[in-house]
């Protein structure tokens, strides 16, 4: 059995982080607000201040990188942060891999002393909700309709919240120590 190993790049691997996106976008166009043919046109300085805005955290198993997710504020708030961006390469798919960078993320995220984590995942893909809600996540009432479907119509997605401290107004996370 392999282990998983999690590390946060920095601006000298922005080549990495950019491979990664964009095997991301191409491989998974509909799990992303984002499009691969936007990002493509990104120049290494873009990817760079990519790098800088906000850890993006890297999952290594074998020798090589197979996953990526990245971390930032939700709605600028400084006690809540959010993760986007989370994907795994098809063949290390079913490895614990995804729930290794999300598990890495929440730390990150309370090591910088936000109360919550914040997930957005589209309300119709069962899959994407059940796994965060084996981790700890919790719908909320926050919705918004992203990108658009084949018929112009708009990708309902819904914020999934993850406390990261003890908070009187929150499920309880069985994941905190």
């Amino acid at each position: 059995m392999s282990d998983t190993r999690v590390r946060v790049l920095d601006e000298a691997d922005w080549p990495l982080c950019r491979d990664l996106r964009l095997a991301a976008l191409r491989e998974s166009p509909e799990s992303f607000v984002a499009s691969y043919e936007d990002e493509k046109q990104y120049d290494e300085q873009a990817w760079r201040e990519r790098t800088r805005q906000g850890p993006w955290l890297a999952a290594e198993r074998d020798g090589r990188t197979v996953g990526l997710v990245g971390l930032a504020l939700h709605r600028d708030d400084p006690e809540l942060g959010e993760i986007y961006g989370l994907w795994v390469r098809p063949d290390a798919r079913g490895n614990r891999v995804a729930r290794d960078l999300v598990q890495a993320a929440s730390e990150r995220a309370r090591a910088d002393e936000r109360r919550r984590l914040y997930f957005w995942v589209g309300s119709d893909n069962g899959p994407a909700v059940a796994f965060a809600s084996s981790f700890g996540f919790r719908p909320t009432s926050e919705r918004r309709l992203v990108r658009t479907d084949g018929d112009g119509e708009g990708v309902p997605e819904i914020a999934m919240v993850l406390p990261l401290r003890s908070d009187p107004v929150s499920v309880a996370n069985p994941y905190l120590p």
